[in-house]
Formats: structure tokens, sequence, C-alpha cells
């Protein structure tokens, strides 16, 4: 029998946004002055008061095997501030740490579904999303929404793809994409259609600090005890704290998954690093005036990127409240020639804008959003304002 890849690797797609990553490093090895605004990462350097406790650690002989589920300090500390912040009230044991909120994700998915579920993927979404599924052996059901309706699925959307095998859906707001804030009233939707068809409720809130212009973020789990018990929420520390290299994510939900998360997390990772817990201790624990500084400047950027699109006849967007990104329609563009070549899909857009704007952007498609790009404003407006008259002469261009 020959050596093979098994068939879930074979089938994997890798990730657009790494790939991209990778190959703006690569052109900025070579010299080039790249502005990238494909990657989800904040610029800013993690607070002090992290990195020190984080060096302390270190400085302390912190740096042994802890506990799977993450150091008793810790989800101590979580359980209170999600209490503080969130009016969410969990024990610690219904607390687990890991490496990543990625990781923790993939944990809840392996700890809940039976080969064959579905998952309800309200679309655009996270392009992870559906290989995460799928590594979990169950099956995505994507729910696509369009601009006009504020890329929030009806009632009668979601209830039309439930069947008997969907096992749970996947919320993510603020939203990767679309930098859409979901209000109260589509969370209770969901929240309902969940209970009426007996579904877990993942709700991934890697962005609930980053919200703008008075938007609010509202945990699901907040809104009902039939939604907090069937929820299980997402969170970490790389986006709030720009702590993005630690790779430290958490979750929060029933006792029982949150076992079999640790169950599961014990023998696919072990314990995430024993020094990223101790800064992210001190994360949750310190001055909280480093996330409103942040928040403010994404804020600030936010503006900066939609002058930027305004700029560009063709371009369309729905206003995004939170998050680090603008999902851009750019399928009024797509057709024109670009120095004799017909650029017929968002990915071309996307290459040649790198090829020869040296912008970087993520295609739609991998999001389930053709025709568009993604463009992050997780750069100074300097750079983004560079970007955006680099992007208005390359459309300038297309015939």
């Amino acid at each position: 029998m020959p050596l093979t890849i098994s068939s879930v690797c074979r089938n994997i797609t890798p990730s657009t946004t790494l790939r991209l990553n990778a190959l703006v490093s690569e052109k900025k090895q070579q010299g080039l002055d790249v502005i990238s605004l494909a990657a989800g990462e904040p610029d800013f350097a993690t607070p002090a008061h992290i990195c020190q406790a984080g060096k302390r650690a270190i400085d302390e002989g912190r740096t042994k095997y802890t506990a799977v589920a993450g150091i008793p300090e810790l989800r101590r500390a979580l359980s209170e501030y999600l209490l503080s912040t969130r009016g969410l009230r969990y024990d610690a044991r219904q607390t687990i740490i890991g490496t990543g909120a990625k990781q923790v994700l993939l944990g809840a998915l392996q700890a809940i579904l039976e080969p064959g579920d579905e998952v309800l993927l309200p679309a655009p979404c996270w392009l992870s999303y559906p290989e995460m599924v799928r590594m979990a052996g169950g099956v995505p059901v994507v729910v696509r929404t369009t601009m006009d309706q504020g890329y929030v699925p009806s009632r009668e959307q979601l209830s039309w793809a439930v069947t008997p095998k969907t096992r749970a859906i996947i919320l993510n707001s603020p939203n990767n994409p679309t930098g859409v804030v979901w209000d109260e009233p589509a969370l209770r939707m969901v929240a309902e259609v969940a209970r009426a068809q007996d579904f877990y409720i993942i709700s991934d809130e890697i962005y609930e600090d980053l919200v703008y212009e008075g938007e609010k973020h509202i945990p699901i789990a907040s809104l009902s005890e039939d939604a907090y018990a069937r929820t299980i929420t997402i969170s970490g520390f790389s986006k709030a704290y720009a702590m993005t290299g630690w790779r430290l994510g958490y979750a929060a939900g029933n006792k029982a998954v949150i076992e079999a998360m640790e169950a599961y997390q014990s023998h696919a990772t072990g314990n995430p690093s024993s020094v990223a817990q101790y800064a992210a201790l001190a994360a949750l624990t310190g001055d909280q005036a480093c996330v409103e500084e942040m928040r403010q400047a994404f804020e600030r950027r936010c503006a900066a990127m939609l002058a930027v699109l305004d700029a560009i006849p063709g371009v369309r967007y729905a206003k995004p409240h939170g998050a680090f990104y603008v999902l851009a329609d750019v399928s009024r563009l797509l057709g024109k020639r670009f120095r004799g070549e017909v650029v017929d899909t968002d990915g071309r857009f996307a290459e040649l804008l790198l090829e020869q704007a040296l912008v970087s952007a993520v295609p739609g498609e991998p999001f389930f959003a053709p025709g568009c790009l993604r463009f992050s404003y997780a750069i100074n407006e300097e750079r983004l304002a560079e970007a955006g008259r680099r992007i208005k002469a390359f459309v300038q261009e297309l015939e």
C-alpha cells in the first residue's frame, strides 16, 4: 500500500490570509514597499505591563507544564472578568484556556460534533470556519446573506437551513470580514431558532472590545437562560490586547462541554504556554486603558479606510461598526481590462493590486463573498492614505 495523505488533510483549503501574509513578507524581504491591508493583526506592541508579566514569569521559573485547561488563577480571573464586563456568570470550572481562539473553537467543535453533523455558517464568514467544521467530522452549511440585509440572515433563512442533522451555528460578532455588529433583535432571533430546533450556539467574540460610534457588543449568552445554557463563548487576547503572537484564547460554557474540550485538549496540545498565561493574567487584571486607546485608534482608522473607499468610483460597502475590517464590493469593476488583461474575479483583482500597486487585500470568495475584497485597517492613518492613493491609481488604469 503506498504512503498517502489522509483525505481530511488532502481536502483542507490552505488559509488564504496566511498565504497572502507570507507573500507580502517575501516581497518586503526583496526591499519592496508593500502596504498590507490583508493581515488581521493589530500593529500595536503588546502593552508594557503585559510584557513585564511575561518576563517576570520567565525570571521566576514559571516555565513548566500547567493544568491542561489553564492555571487556576487565570481561570478565576477570567470568570470574574466575564461577570464584571459581560454580565456572564461562569464558574472558573466552566472556562478553558487554549492556544489561541482558533484552537479553542476547533476543540469546541470536536467536543460536540458526531460525524455528519451540520453546522450553520451565516456568511460572509471567517474562511477557517468551514475547514474547521470538516476537520471535526462535520458538514458546513453556508447561509448566504447580502449587503442589503446588513449581512445578517433572516429568521426564514436560518429556519430553512436547519435539518435533523443540525448540531450548531457559529456566530461571529463583531464580524470578520464585514465588521458588522449584530444587534439584539438579530441575536434574539438566533437564540429563538436554536431553542426551537435544539442546537448549540458557538459565539466567536474575539473582536468584542473593538466596537465604534457608540455601538454595543451584546453576548448572545446574556439574553436568556436557554441561550446561556446552549452557548459556547469563544474569545481571546490577540485583538484587544495586541497579543497575536502569544497565542492564547479561551472558551466559557456549560461544564460538560468544557470538560469534553479539556479531554480533547489534553491529547491535542496539552496546556497553552505557561508564560503567555501569566501575561494574560496581567492583561485581565491590569489597567484596561490600553484597550480603550487601541479601540479609539481603530475607530479613527476605520474612518480613514472608508474615506479611501469613498474616493474610488464603483466600490460599495456596508459600514463596519466593529473589528478592523471592511468588505468592499468591487463587482462593478470586474470585467474591465488592466493593460489588456480582463480582470474577471476578485482573486485576480487582489493579485494585480499586489503586483502592480504593492497593496495587499484578501479576495472575498474564501469568505463566501465573491466580487468583494476584505481590507484590514490595522495600520496607521498615514499608511492607509498612501494605500488609498495606490488603489485609486490602479483602478484608474482599468478600462
